[in-house]
């Protein structure tokens, strides 16, 4: 399979990255990312350790790894009714915490909605900007209490 596009092409702003890195031990990121992510306004309400699930059922021996599975309820339904429910399939909108080494901790989140808008699963349309950028001020938000 080709490729539409050039993934090395699109600069990491157009589909939201942002990271950090704590110089913690992995739970107390864990912890630590939850707070800051709830503090901007969004609920957790599916998280879940890869590491633990992999190692336990293929033993693949990773160093922590840990999903936070980030929402917030207004704008995940404005987001649904723009994309005409399309966007559930990528939701909820994943923070990932892995440990890179003992004590250090990296944080990384994409944005769901800019990436829906670079597939073509949501409008280019000013709705879907104003929930493009609502989200990203709230992630803005969450990674500067990082």
């Amino acid at each position: 399979m080709t490729l539409p596009i050039d993934p090395t092409d699109i600069d990491p702003e157009e589909y939201g990255e942002e990271q950090a890195v704590l110089e913690m031990a992995h739970e107390d990121a864990v912890e630590h990312v939850r707070e800051a992510f709830t503090d901007a306004g969004f609920g957790v309400p599916v998280e879940f350790s890869v590491s633990e699930m992999l190692n336990e059922k293929v033993d693949a021996g990773r160093d922590p790894y840990y999903v936070l599975g980030a929402c917030n309820p207004a704008v995940a339904d404005r987001a649904l009714d723009a994309t005409d429910n399309r966007l559930g399939a990528l939701m909820p909108c994943n923070v990932v915490v892995w440990q890179e080494e003992p004590g250090r901790q990296r944080v990384y989140h994409v944005s769901i909605m800019r990436i829906a808008r670079l597939l073509g699963m949501a409008p280019d349309d000013e709705e879907m900007a104003d929930i493009v950028a609502e989200t990203g001020e709230l992630v803005d938000e969450a990674f500067a209490n990082v």
